[in-house]
């Protein structure tokens, strides 16, 4: 059996997920990996058959997609080109992480699909979502259509979302407490943040940033560029996790237990959905209408929370599901 497995290279939760399917799809069969896109700081350590440019928002640095960039960044000429540059007819089952070249290449020729993604789980009207007219929804229902939804999200909304998928390397940490808070948020300027953290003193401020390359320290708060290792490090012993309103990295520190908070970007629809499923769950969120961040942060760190996520491993029997149901 031979299997294309197509994902998203904008953000690190695609990738990091993929890091977890690919060698359960191995056991089924001969894969080969599409990624596209341009914002991704973790790597996959299988080869990658097909990198294209593909669509990616572009994160700025003050809390929202840069649309500017975005639109620069797109290459219709060349999308167009790398859809016509898979043999589709070749693979007996397609996988689609939120990829949009492969997505409309299938669509295109008619072929099935199978979207595989937290993205996917929003083909239910069971998922939370904030009662408000956005651009992102058209964005999230056509970016990358398939024909066949297995979606992911923080609790079991519908009979084809399952629970999140955790990487192996969080499920072996050990979770400490040494009373410092980590935080990832791409979209914001790193000094941006240490001149709102610092106002919150008595505590140290992890933060991992897209935007430099060095590492510095400003009173309490401590800056990192990226870097897997150290996160997962900082993670696993702080005392909570302050982070956008992605899916994955909220997904594992609510596995490890931690106290959270996220600020979901501006102008990205899927990540204020995220945030209002959290919301629900009676987690703090500050939105973009929220300009003054101290009483919130300090709200934060000063109260605990009481919550408990139950996000087992079933990973390896949901691409088993996958593959003996859809794979023609």
């Amino acid at each position: 059996m031979k299997i294309l497995y197509a994902i998203q290279g904008t953000g690190n939760g695609h990738v990091s997920r993929a890091r977890e399917i690919v060698p359960l799809l191995q056991q089924h069969g001969e894969v080969d990996l599409l990624i596209s896109g341009t914002q991704v700081d973790v790597k996959l350590s299988q080869e990658i058959k097909y990198n294209f440019h593909g669509f990616s928002f572009v994160f700025g640095k003050k809390g929202g997609v840069d649309h500017y960039k975005t639109w620069k960044n797109m290459n219709l000429f060349q999308f167009r080109k790398d859809m016509n540059a898979i043999p589709l007819k070749d693979y007996n089952l397609i996988l689609n992480d939120f990829e949009p070249i492969s997505a409309w290449a299938c669509r295109m020729q008619g072929v099935e699909s199978v979207s595989l993604s937290h993205q996917a789980s929003f083909k239910s009207k069971k998922v939370p979502r904030p009662k408000t007219v956005d651009w992102g929804k058209l964005i999230l229902s056509r970016y990358a259509p398939t024909t066949h939804h297995i979606g992911f999200h923080f609790d079991r909304y519908d009979d084809f979302i399952y629970k999140p998928v955790i990487r192996s390397e969080i499920r072996q940490l050990q979770p400490t407490n040494l009373g410092h808070y980590t935080v990832y948020l791409p979209a914001i300027d790193d000094k941006a943040l240490v001149n709102v953290l610092k106002q919150i003193p008595l505590v140290r401020w992890e933060v991992f940033s897209k935007h430099t390359k060095v590492a510095y320290a400003d009173g309490n708060v401590f800056v990192e560029p990226i870097d897997n290792e150290k996160f997962n490090k900082s993670m696993a012993s702080c005392e909570g996790v302050f982070t956008g309103g992605g899916f994955e990295g909220p997904a594992e520190a609510l596995h490890l237990g931690k106290k959270l908070m996220v600020a979901p970007m501006r102008f990205q629809y899927e990540q204020q959905c995220n945030a209002y499923a959290l919301k629900q769950f009676g987690l703090p969120v500050i939105w973009g209408s929220n300009h003054n961040w101290v009483p919130i942060l300090k709200d934060f760190v000063t109260k605990p929370q009481e919550h408990q996520f139950d996000f087992p491993d079933e990973t390896a029997a949901i691409i088993a599901h996958t593959v003996n149901t859809f794979a023609r």
